[in-house]
């Protein structure tokens, strides 16, 4: 089985692709940000260990993170950020692996995590391959300014802030342009498949 890193900088597209590989290819794909969520759902080790760490002041009454709470601590506290990456991230990292192995064992050919920091926390090497979907800063600044309602100079603050694109696909085994339209969209995508099925035979 190929394991495949898919990432890309914010309103890049990269959901929208990693949607159409499960849905219109069938591919096994798993979004590294829900696993996230999950990993600190009640009952999980992580979430009693940020309780340990922050105080009961982070759990709402339901016993549930307070990610308002939470943010707030750490917003402006660098190594209290770092403290918590170090409770979160293996336990982000375990699921992920656990999912994999749970495709391979059932079968799949290629499995797909959709992660939006890969390049940055050093992770792609994780996987044996790394998709990086790309489109120009003005089609980002263009979507972000549709997709949040937010000005044009908000969205460029909002990438400013991001690793360029230019740097992930330096390190990508392939590149997803998506700076055309949905079609052209779906012949690249469905392109990047013919790529990974031939790498998996």
């Amino acid at each position: 089985m190929i394991s495949v890193g898919l990432t890309g900088n914010i309103a890049s597209g990269k959901s929208t692709v990693a949607r159409r590989l499960h849905e219109r290819f069938g591919l096994a794909v798993i979004d590294a940000d829900q696993v996230a969520r999950d990993v600190v759902e009640p009952g999980e080790p992580a979430l009693a260990a940020i309780a340990d760490r922050f105080g009961p002041a982070v759990l709402r009454d339901d016993g549930r993170l307070d990610r308002t709470a939470l943010g707030a601590v750490i917003r402006h506290d660098p190594q209290a950020r770092l403290e918590l990456e170090a409770i979160t991230h293996p336990a982000i990292y375990a699921a992920i692996e656990r999912w994999l192995h749970q495709q391979r064992s059932a079968g799949a050919t290629i499995a797909v995590v959709e992660a939006a920091l890969l390049v940055e926390t050093g992770q792609k090497h994780r996987y044996d391959r790394l998709v990086v979907v790309s489109c120009s800063p003005k089609r980002q600044v263009q979507r972000l300014m549709a997709r949040d309602g937010i000005s044009r100079g908000e969205a460029r603050e909002w990438l400013s802030t991001q690793l360029l694109a230019a740097d992930k696909e330096r390190v990508a085994h392939r590149v997803i342009h998506n700076n055309s339209d949905h079609a052209a969209l779906e012949r690249e995508i469905a392109a990047a498949v013919t790529w990974l099925t031939e790498g998996a035979a």
